[in-house]
């Protein structure tokens, strides 16, 4: 599943570039059966499969990752954001374990798991879809990985609210005009009508972000 988003765009650049080093481990590896078996029913009855231990514990011990931060990307973690993203682009070395089916055996979670990180209040096929979203935005961050670094401290979450409005040429399409401001070379009032904007677009389509700058501010 991570063949083709993670060969692509940034995160290609970033490993052609030598910023990056991800590898791909696959669980099959690490089993000992003829049909390579790497989930099983639950104990107590109930409808789906669970991860086993073996082969996560045994691709734990081979990949030598005792220095890395490990996460399993799982419903029930901590929902992953952009300020998370900053602190795992500080990390040396991360490793993501992918939960599937109903989950991984309870003990991964307590021998081997360092933290857990959730996309969203929803449920995927598997951890790997999600871990992609988290390699993604941790790539974005790493010194280097973008043409021009002030891309990423300008975009949307970055300081708490939703990106203001962009427009590009024409100046005018179909009726439709670029706002005056923008063409002004006002650079001063520019930034003055983007962080308008910026409170305007976070007010109407993200309070809850609202009021965390609100809390903020009162702190």
């Amino acid at each position: 599943m991570f063949t083709g988003p993670v060969d692509v765009s940034i995160i290609q650049r970033a490993r052609k570039n030598g910023l990056l080093d991800l590898r791909v481990h696959n669980l099959r590896d690490y089993t000992h059966d003829r049909y390579k078996t790497v989930d099983d029913r639950p104990f107590g009855g109930g409808p789906g499969m669970v991860l086993k231990p073996e082969p996560i514990f045994e691709a734990f011990e081979a990949v030598g990752s005792e220095q890395a931060r490990v996460i399993l990307m799982a419903p029930t973690g901590r929902l992953f954001k952009q300020e998370t993203a900053r602190e795992l682009a500080k990390e040396e070395n991360l490793l993501f374990i992918c939960g599937a089916y109903e989950g991984v055996d309870e003990r991964v979670r307590e021998e081997l798991v360092d933290d857990e990180l959730s996309i969203g209040d929803y449920v995927l096929t598997n951890g790997t879809l999600a871990a992609m979203v988290v390699i993604d935005a941790v790539t974005r961050l790493l010194p280097g990985a973008l043409g021009d670094e002030q891309s990423s401290v300008d975009e949307s979450f970055s300081h708490g609210m939703l990106e203001y409005p962009h427009y590009t040429r024409p100046a005018e399409y179909r009726g439709l005009k670029v706002p005056e401001i923008l063409l002004s070379g006002h650079h001063a009032e520019i930034e003055k009508w983007r962080r308008q904007q910026a409170l305007l677009r976070t007010k109407k389509r993200r309070p809850d972000l609202m009021e965390k700058q609100i809390d903020r501010a009162v702190e």
